[in-house]
C-alpha cells in the first residue's frame, strides 16, 4: 500500500484519538453543581481529601476523597454532634440555622489528619484528629474563644498556629497538645488591614484565611468583597510567618473566591475556590495556577475558566448524593454518609430496621412548622436539574401529624400528608413569601402515597415543583411553583428532606419506603 495513502488515512484517525483523549481530560466548572462551600483540600500521596461547611447539619464537617480533584466521594465526618446545646438540638424555641460549625481547615502532619473548625453560637474552636481519615475514630478537643475563619498551620520548626480574623488578621500560637492558645504567647496582629489589597471600597472585610508554605515562603489566602464589586481572592506573601506581608488582588471574576492552593503529584497547581450559585448553594471551582516571580497567578487571563485541564466530571451519584431503598444488611451503616440530619437528631425516634426496607420517623414532641421540627433527614439538591421521589406509608400517623418530602431552606416548600380530625389530606405547603401557606389540600383515602419534588436551577431559574401520585406511575402537580431563594438566615443551598412532626399527639410514625433521585425533571403523565 502506498505510504502516502497510509499517512493520509491514519492522520485523521490519530487526530480524532488525540481530540478524544483531550476531551476526556477536560473538567467543567463548577466541579460539583451542589452546595459544597468553604472547602479545604490536602493531598496525601496521590489521594486528595477535602472538608467543607455544613453548619447546623449532623453529622458535620464532611470529609470527601478524590483521585483527580474533580470527582469526589464522602468518606467520613469529623463529628457526629458538634455540641449538646438547645440551639443545636432545636429545643426551647432556639435553632442554629446559618450557624453551627463554619469554615474548616484540613491538615495532614506527621501521619495524623487534623480538621479544625469554629462556631460562633458556642463560642468555641474545635480540633478533630485521627490517623485514619476514612474510618476514624476522631479525637475531639475544643477551647475558647471561637477563632473566626481560621487556618490551622504546622510550621517546619514544630510550632503550631492558627491564623484568623476579619479585616485585621491575627496569628495565635497553640499549645503543643493543641488544647488552646499558648498562654505564654499573646496573639499578634499579622496584617492590620488585609482588605486593602482589594482596593479602597471596603465592603466585606478580608476573611476565610488559609495559610500555605511553599518553597520557604508563606502565602495567606483571603476572600474580600469590595463595595460595589464582587467576591475577590486576596493573597499576601512573606518570608517569615510573622511578616511583614505584601498583598495583591489575585482574582476578581464571577465572584469565585475563598479557598487555597493544591498541587498534583505531577507538579501542576490549582486554586480551589467556590462561587455563589443561587438557591442550589455555593459550588466549588478549580482554577489553574501558574507561578511567576514567586507569586501564584490564578486563572486564565485573570479569569475563572468554565473548563479546566482535569479529568471529566462524573455524576455526583452516589459519592455526594444518592438514592436509598432503606434496605440494610447486617453490619451496614444505618444511614449512608450522603445523609445528614437537620440539627442534632433524637436517635431513639428514627430507625431503618424497625420495619424492614423502610425509614421510620416517629414523633416525640409537638411542633408547629417544619422549620422547628427535629429529625428531618436531608440530602443536597443539585443542578442543573434534579428531582426526588418517595413512597410514604401513612397508616401510623396520628391526628395532627404532618409527614412528607420537603425542599428545606427559609423559603421552603413541601408535599406530604396531614391528618386532621381523623381524616387524611395530601397537602402542599409553600413559604416563598416567608411564612408557610397551605397552597393545596386533597382528601386521601388510602395509606400509601407517592411524593415528588423537582428543582430547576438552570440559568438561576431557581424554581421548584411538587407532585403526588396514588399509584406511583401517574403524577399530578399540586400547589404552586416555589420560587426558591438562597437566604442568609439559613446560609445553605436547598436540601431534600424527609420529615414527620406532630401538632397534637406524639408517638405517630411515618414509614418511607425509598428515596430515589434523578438528574432531570420528568414531565408528569
Amino acid at each position: 500500500m502506498n505510504k502516502t495513502f497510509i499517512n493520509l488515512f491514519w492522520a485523521p484517525v490519530f487526530f480524532l484519538m488525540s481530540l478524544t483523549a483531550s476531551l476526556a481530560q477536560t473538567a467543567h466548572n463548577p466541579i460539583m453543581y451542589a452546595d459544597v462551600p468553604d472547602i479545604s483540600i490536602i493531598r496525601v500521596g496521590s489521594t486528595y481529601y477535602m472538608s467543607s461547611t455544613t453548619m447546623h447539619m449532623s453529622p458535620g464537617v464532611p470529609i470527601m476523597k478524590s483521585k483527580d480533584l474533580v470527582n469526589w466521594k464522602i468518606v467520613s465526618y469529623a463529628y457526629d454532634m458538634l455540641d449538646d446545646t438547645d440551639d443545636l438540638n432545636l429545643n426551647n424555641g432556639q435553632n442554629s440555622y446559618g450557624r453551627g460549625s463554619w469554615a474548616s481547615s484540613l491538615r495532614y502532619h506527621k501521619g495524623a489528619y487534623y480538621v479544625s473548625t469554629f462556631a460562633g453560637n458556642t463560642g468555641k474552636t474545635y480540633i478533630y484528629t485521627t490517623h485514619n481519615i476514612e474510618k476514624g475514630p476522631w479525637r475531639a478537643i475544643s477551647f475558647k474563644p471561637s477563632l473566626h475563619d481560621h487556618s490551622l498551620f504546622f510550621d517546619d520548626d514544630g510550632k503550631v498556629y492558627m491564623i484568623y480574623g476579619s479585616g485585621r488578621i491575627m496569628l495565635a500560637q497553640l499549645k503543643d497538645d493543641l488544647s488552646g492558645i499558648n498562654p505564654d504567647k499573646k496573639p499578634q496582629v499579622l496584617i492590620e488591614n488585609a482588605s486593602l489589597a482589594a482596593g479602597p471600597n471596603l465592603g466585606l472585610p478580608a476573611e476565610g484565611s488559609q495559610m500555605f508554605k511553599i518553597k520557604g515562603k508563606y502565602y495567606l489566602f483571603n476572600i474580600s468583597w469590595p463595595r460595589g464589586g464582587m467576591r475577590s481572592v486576596l493573597i499576601h506573601r512573606a518570608d517569615h510567618i510573622t511578616g511583614p506581608y505584601e498583598g495583591r488582588l489575585a482574582l476578581q471574576d464571577k465572584g469565585v473566591a475563598q479557598g487555597g492552593l493544591i498541587n498534583t503529584p505531577g507538579g501542576e497547581w490549582f486554586a480551589y475556590l467556590f462561587r455563589d450559585f443561587g438557591s442550589v448553594g455555593r459550588v466549588p471551582y478549580m482554577i489553574p495556577v501558574k507561578w511567576e516571580d514567586g507569586w501564584p497567578l490564578l486563572g486564565i487571563n485573570h479569569r475563572a475558566p468554565d473548563t479546566v485541564a482535569l479529568p471529566a466530571n462524573k455524576s455526583l451519584m452516589p459519592g455526594i448524593i444518592s438514592s436509598d431503598e432503606f434496605n440494610r444488611r447486617h453490619g451496614e451503616r444505618d444511614l449512608p454518609l450522603v445523609w445528614q440530619w437537620n440539627h442534632n437528631p433524637v436517635n431513639q425516634l428514627w430507625s431503618v430496621r424497625q420495619r424492614k426496607g423502610y425509614l421510620r420517623l416517629t414523633t416525640g414532641r409537638l411542633d408547629t412548622t417544619l422549620i422547628t421540627a427535629r429529625n428531618t433527614l436531608t440530602q443536597r439538591t443539585f443542578g442543573p436539574e434534579c428531582s426526588a421521589i418517595t413512597a410514604l406509608d401513612v397508616s401510623g400517623l396520628k391526628d395532627g401529624d404532618h409527614a412528607g418530602l420537603a425542599l428545606l431552606q427559609q423559603k421552603l416548600g413541601w408535599v406530604g400528608v396531614k391528618v386532621e380530625n381523623g381524616n387524611k389530606f395530601i397537602v402542599m405547603v409553600n413559604a416563598k413569601g416567608g411564612s408557610s401557606t397551605e397552597s393545596a389540600s386533597i382528601p386521601l383515602f388510602q395509606n400509601r402515597v407517592y411524593l415528588k419534588a423537582a428543582c430547576d436551577f438552570k440559568d438561576r431559574a431557581d424554581k421548584a415543583y411538587f407532585y403526588y401520585s396514588l399509584d406511583g406511575c401517574n403524577w399530578i402537580a399540586i400547589g404552586g411553583v416555589l420560587q426558591m431563594a438562597y437566604t442568609i438566615p439559613h446560609f445553605m443551598g436547598y436540601r431534600f428532606g424527609l420529615f414527620n412532626y406532630a401538632t397534637k399527639i406524639t408517638g405517630g410514625y411515618a414509614d418511607f419506603d425509598y428515596f430515589r433521585l434523578a438528574d432531570k425533571i420528568v414531565t408528569p403523565h
